[in-house]
């Protein structure tokens, strides 16, 4: 019989904004030379995922492909659920969907709603915010130049300065050859994509990895959302940039594995 100890774990990875499942390479590979088992989606018009942005008509569209992952899972599979950054909104929609399918959600620098947050609030007046500050983000406007943007792209100066600045030269040029575009979403159809309950995705144990030299969701900010919205746990990184994944690889994986083995 395997014992606690023995017991290998289910981890599925959600990246942030532009990026994809590519970012997770460093942590993926620790995970499974430890022997657990890895799920990293490329969630729609990400990645290598086939769409494009343009075919993509709302969030939920966007994150279909994690919803795909759960919904396929053995009634007796439970799963440790990471979301970096704008992932955090991702699995937050996935546990008001299948609290019963995740043993711990962990929300690493991601943004993190709560049943009576306006996520597009967060989105627009935090995340946004600080992108339009980079002149060399790339907007799109496919709905005329005097509506809000349709879509983004980061740009070189922004990735370098504002999310891998303590990760190493060779992810930074990994990410500018793989960011893909992201597209915006807004207003009611937004709101109803990612309503939230208090007895499902409030029923699921959450942990809040917080990195101090985060230059985009800065620490008062992270902070301030675990005050609105408290979490089980909080762990803090105090020398990791945005890319926790990229930029503490090995101290990510001990404590993605410390925290599996005691909410599993």
């Amino acid at each position: 019989m395997e014992t606690k100890e023995e017991k290998k774990h289910h981890f599925v990875l959600v990246h942030g904004a532009c990026h994809g499942a590519w970012c997770w390479y460093k942590l993926a590979t620790l995970l499974r030379s430890a022997g657990h088992r890895v799920t990293a989606p490329d969630l729609a018009a990400s990645g290598i995922n086939p769409k494009q942005k343009e075919e993509i008509r709302s969030i939920s569209d966007y994150f279909q492909p994690l919803m795909e992952i759960l919904a396929s899972l053995p009634p007796d599979d439970k799963v440790i659920l990471e979301g970096h950054s704008l992932g955090g909104v991702s699995i937050s929609a996935a546990m008001e969907k299948f609290p019963h399918k995740i043993s711990v959600a962990v929300f690493a620098a991601a943004l993190m709603p709560r049943p009576d947050f306006i996520v597009p609030k967060s989105l627009n007046q935090e995340f946004q915010k600080k992108v339009v500050s980079m002149v060399d983000t790339q907007y799109w406007f496919d709905d005329g130049p005097d509506n809000p943007p349709t879509a983004l792209l980061f740009g070189p100066e922004f990735l370098a300065s504002k999310l891998y600045e303590l990760c190493l030269p060779e992810d930074l040029t990994l990410a500018k050859m793989l960011v893909r575009p992201i597209s915006l979403y807004g207003g009611l159809q937004l709101l109803k994509e990612t309503a939230l309950s208090m007895e499902k995705y409030g029923s699921v144990s959450r942990v809040f990895i917080v990195c101090q030299e985060d230059k985009v969701l800065d620490e008062d900010y992270q902070r301030w959302m675990i005050q609105n919205n408290p979490v089980t746990e909080i762990k803090v990184f105090p020398d990791s940039d945005h890319m926790v994944m990229l930029c503490k690889p090995i101290e990510l994986c001990t404590c993605l594995i410390d925290i599996a083995e005691r909410y599993s």
